[in-house]
């Protein structure tokens, strides 16, 4: 809902867009301002989803899901003041006592616009980190599935609850920022296998004890995008007494977490697109998260993945502005690059990961997707695994394929 990401400029609005008072970088998830509807009224409810089928060649077996339907609502008050939020629903419904899907507010905050250059949001929202954290609409990427190292490296969509600023640098033309505070992560809740992932508080009685900041500088030149990011938070958000009985260092970036990310993108009028990202992930005192929570968090992460595609219908200047890109991505990720001298390392953290597909736009806001998924592990380590951990694959592999097809849409 607010700024990022050009995979391609008929994916995603221009760069730069004005408005009466402010001239500021927008996603498309910004519905108020991305041209997505029209702007005669000050309340706008828009949204957008996707569903996938899912099937796993090795097993001969499918899954199909509502993958996830969000809804936009905005108000601008006037030229300075606006409210946003996303309200998702995950795999179709809620229901008690089974495994299900979630009901969770994905943005609501408040944006006051400082001047033409700058301005500030206050409330849940998503912070500049990676390529898909605030561009993950599915029109506006190739796969069914958001990339895996921004699933599980970088948790997007990462959302807390906080301030930030952004804005552009006017003496360095195209050069943009960003700067945030908000409430950190909870190391209690971290899992083996997921990275910090299920340390988001995600507006959801977050701790205020422990705090996190982030910044980023984005820099258009010609037909790039270049993004930096980094990240620094605390996880014991605790008394210090109680931080004290668990050996948890107490304060506003006790027992912390480090995260910084590099993303380039690449869009010519050829047809051409690129993308690149590589990130890496530190947690200093996993020795004593493992001695407080016992959760064989590993002491570094990293991950990367460039992307290669092509829009076919660049060769067929009848076919206007719809697009057929054939593209492919390999990913690649260590989820326990290194571990502490408590932890157990586990080689079914060493993923690789193979895309290749077809993504259909016939026009803006509709996606038709197909694609191939070959997933590359080590071996697990049966020292942390009661049974295998893919049940339905006995004996277990390191080498799984799976085809996918689906939709997606955004108005």
């Amino acid at each position: 809902m607010k700024n990022i990401y050009t995979l391609a400029t008929r994916f995603i609005v221009p760069l730069f867009i004005s408005t009466s008072l402010c001239a500021q970088v927008i996603t498309r998830e910004d519905s108020l301002n991305a041209g997505l509807t029209p702007q005669t009224n000050p309340t706008v409810i828009s949204g957008y989803g996707q569903a996938k089928v899912e099937y796993d060649l090795r097993n001969q077996t499918g899954t199909a899901s509502l993958t996830r339907n969000v809804i936009f609502l905005g108000h601008r008050f006037n030229n300075r003041i606006s409210f946003f939020s996303e309200l998702e629903l995950e795999d179709a419904k809620v229901q008690g006592g089974k495994p299900s899907g979630e009901i969770s507010m994905e943005q609501l905050f408040l944006k006051f616009n400082v001047n033409r250059n700058n301005y500030i949001v206050a409330g849940l929202f998503i912070p500049r980190i990676g390529i898909i954290n605030e561009n993950h609409l599915p029109t506006t990427f190739n796969s069914n599935d958001r990339p895996f190292v921004e699933q599980l490296i970088i948790p997007a969509t990462w959302r807390e609850l906080g301030v930030s600023v952004y804005g552009q640098i006017p003496v360095v033309p195209g050069l943009n920022y960003s700067a945030a505070v908000m409430n950190g992560l909870n190391s209690g809740a971290f899992e083996f296998g997921s990275g910090i992932r299920e340390g988001r508080f995600e507006g959801n009685n977050a701790t205020a004890s422990n705090l996190a900041v982030t910044g980023a500088l984005l820099y258009y030149i010609k037909h790039f995008r270049i993004q930096a990011s980094t990240y620094l938070g605390g996880t014991a958000g605790l008394s210090k007494r109680v931080a004290d009985s668990l050996h948890l260092n107490y304060g506003a970036f006790g027992t912390p977490v480090s995260l910084s990310e590099f993303n380039i993108q690449y869009h010519g009028n050829n047809g051409i697109q690129f993308k690149a990202l590589g990130t890496y992930v530190s947690i200093p005192e996993a020795d004593r998260i493992n001695l407080a929570y016992a959760n064989n968090t590993p002491k570094s992460m990293y991950g990367y993945y460039v992307e290669l595609g092509y829009n076919i219908f660049k060769l067929m200047p009848r076919m206007g502005s719809r697009s057929l890109v054939l593209f492919g991505r390999y990913e690649s990720m260590d989820l326990n690059a290194s571990v502490p001298v408590n932890g157990v390392e586990d080689g079914l953290q060493r993923k690789q990961y193979l895309v290749a597909g077809l993504h259909f736009q016939p026009l803006k806001g509709v996606s038709v997707k197909a694609d191939f998924v070959q997933r590359v592990t080590g071996e697990y380590n049966k020292a942390l695994y009661v049974t295998n951990p893919y049940s339905s694959s006995l004996p277990f592999y390191t080498t799984s394929n799976f085809i996918n097809i689906g939709v997606g849409y955004s108005f």
